[in-house]
């Protein structure tokens, strides 16, 4: 399969990249180099050798590559977790490091775009943690949301989508934000501007009492 990769994208890359590429194989195939030959190992490989494969890839055949719909565009070190559960509308645009967990259940509308490390999640296992019970036979005890960003949104990253959050269209998330709310259509979402306001203004605040005392006092 991998060398499949190779051959099909040999003629888009550098002989630099090339030849990486053809040393992990390399790698992978010799003798010292042990697969665990288990069904969740196999399918966490092709899906590594996927993204490896898709690392020369500019953004727009990226997405074709993954089946993302008309238009998208996925830049490099984006990660989507189980993409079979994945529902992403047209002409959408997911930055570097973003991660798009849709293990349980993830829609995105068109003319979306996802943020430069922004995180997108659908589960939550710290339950598991807490008991010490985080081991692969209890992976069903994980809790599945499913998150929904609208048509026409814009999440600045990086930025933090809890479980089954559901964000409406028109929405803009505004940088460092952690959204543990649902989102009305045209929400500007900017929590930490806010909070920055109102210390301004307590601050505004202060300075007209101290100067109302002053008066007092004369």
């Amino acid at each position: 399969m991998f060398e499949k990769l190779i051959k099909n994208f040999a003629d888009k890359l550098d002989i630099e990249k090339l030849s990486v590429i053809e040393n992990l194989f390399s790698y992978f195939s010799s003798k010292e180099f042990i697969l665990k030959d288990l069904s969740r190992n196999k399918d966490l490989r092709i899906a590594i050798l996927r993204r490896l494969a898709s690392s020369v890839m500019t953004d727009d055949e990226r997405a074709e590559f993954f089946g993302l719909p008309k238009g998208c565009r996925i830049r490099e070190g984006a990660k989507i977790i189980s993409p079979e559960n994945l529902i992403i509308g047209e002409f959408c645009w997911i930055g570097e490091g973003a991660i798009l967990d849709a293990s349980g259940g993830l829609e995105i509308g068109s003319h979306t775009s996802i943020g430069l490390n922004v995180m997108l999640w659908t589960h939550d296992s710290h339950k598991l943690n807490i008991r010490g019970q985080n081991i692969q036979e209890n992976q069903s005890q994980i809790k599945r949301k499913k998150t929904k960003i609208g048509s026409n949104c814009f999440i600045a990253g990086p930025s933090v989508v809890m479980p089954g959050v559901t964000i409406g269209d028109k929405c803009i998330v505004s940088p460092g934000s952690i959204v543990y709310q649902d989102l009305k259509d045209g929400t500007i979402f900017q929590p930490y501007k806010q909070m920055f306001d109102g210390l301004i203004r307590l601050d505004e605040l202060e300075k007209e009492i101290t100067s109302i005392k002053k008066l007092l006092v004369k």
